[in-house]
């Protein structure tokens, strides 16, 4: 796997330099339908929340702007890269509220032409797209009558992708990106380790009850660091049911804030000091050797 820095201009990097002490993050839970438009509508009022709240950081859930369509009606709504209203949104509402956006995870276009991509986009306070992340661990599951296979239909990304913020160096996954925890080394240097974790995520509700918080309380204890998870969370349209949980959890492992089932936005504030702490007084990340 390659590993990929921000796409961000040399103005973005410079106000990397001075990190923000106390930021305000914030993750939101939607359950999303099948249409883009509605879903686009829920998603800017509750990143408007957010933004009221005063969130400096504001994520999104794995396939915020439809979710239980069908293959046909996915490869539809692909968008190409730098180009769509979906793209459009995301650009437009973070500039709108001058805050970081994690696009949770869009269709783009693939290589293969029937396929697509699972997208994770973001953008500046400024509008401007930071970074693009792809899916690079497609999901296969069977359980009776439940079975998955990403595989199928998204062409998988190669590259691992961390960037820098005022909050300090961010890196992303999306769901079950998380059951990987080598993913998650390889996004910084020993001297710059990631500060927050963000994973857009649509568990299953029969995966997401089994280790859900168990794997993202295991990727904050062993980089030492925030993990922002934003999640779908309630029964769909087209019944499939997520498992939500949406949360914040610090460096120690602790969640620190929480939402269970349905819409809403959770938030929660990344304190470099308890960074700075939890790795000064438990130096593991200095005690590594491979």
């Amino acid at each position: 796997m390659k590993t990929k820095r921000s796409e961000a201009s040399g103005q973005v990097h410079a106000l990397a330099g001075e990190r923000d002490a106390i930021a305000r993050i914030a993750a939101i839970q939607m359950i999303s339908g099948p249409d883009v438009a509605p879903n686009l509508v829920t998603a800017g009022k509750l990143i408007a929340e957010a933004a009221a709240a005063g969130a400096q950081l504001v994520a999104l859930p794995e396939y915020f702007p439809l979710i239980g369509a069908t293959d046909a009606d996915r490869l539809t709504a692909r968008e190409a890269d730098g180009a769509g209203p979906i793209q459009d949104f995301l650009a437009e509402t973070a500039a709108r509220h001058g805050l970081w956006l994690v696009g949770g995870s869009i269709p783009l276009l693939a290589n293969d032409p029937a396929k697509l991509r699972n997208s994770c986009l973001v953008f500046d306070p400024q509008g401007r797209r930071a970074a693009r992340y792809d899916k690079i661990h497609l999901f296969g599951f069977t359980k009776g009558e439940e079975s998955y296979d990403e595989a199928a239909t998204i062409e998988r990304g190669d590259q691992v992708v961390s960037f820098e913020t005022p909050l300090g160096r961010v890196g992303i996954g999306i769901c079950y990106d998380l059951r990987f925890p080598e993913l998650f080394r390889a996004m910084a240097e020993l001297s710059n380790p990631v500060d927050l974790l963000v994973l857009p995520s649509a568990f299953t509700e029969t995966t997401g009850r089994a280790h859900w918080e168990l794997l993202l309380r295991a990727r904050a204890v062993e980089n030492q660091c925030y993990v922002l998870a934003a999640a779908q969370g309630g029964k769909h349209p087209s019944g499939r049911m997520t498992h939500g949980n949406s949360m914040v959890i610090d460096p120690w492992g602790e969640v620190v804030a929480r939402i269970d089932k349905g819409e809403g936005v959770v938030i929660a504030e990344l304190n470099r000091q308890k960074l700075v702490d939890t790795r000064t007084s438990l130096p593991a990340l200095k005690h590594r050797i491979l």
